[in-house]
């Protein structure tokens, strides 16, 4: 039985930095999810897959999974990369594309 460690990102619908920073411990599937022929709905028997554990630090997810023993990855988050703009920028004469509405 085998884990991942992961920070998830913000969502979409975010501009700030709420229910971001926490660390999540998800379960691999152990087998394929099944599509019901009547009715297209996804099913699966394994119950981990419903397992999803959260923990403030990584150091204490590790610790969990080493304390169970477990067998993990950890992903590192990946940090935005965020462009130095002005926004006097938006009204200089040599712009290199036309400003329109």
């Amino acid at each position: 039985m085998s884990a991942r460690i992961f920070s998830p990102a913000r969502t979409a619908m975010q501009s700030g930095k709420g229910k971001t920073g926490y660390w999540v411990l998800e379960f691999d599937p152990e087998m394929p999810k099944k599509i019901d022929p009547l009715m297209g709905y996804t099913s699966s028997r394994d119950m981990r897959s419903q397992i999803r554990l959260t923990f403030e630090t990584l150091e204490e997810a590790v610790a969990y999974a080493e304390k169970t023993g477990l067998q993990f990855r950890v992903e590192e988050p990946k940090l935005p990369k965020r462009r130095q703009i002005s926004y006097s920028d938006n009204f200089r004469y040599d712009r290199k594309t036309p400003w329109t509405h």
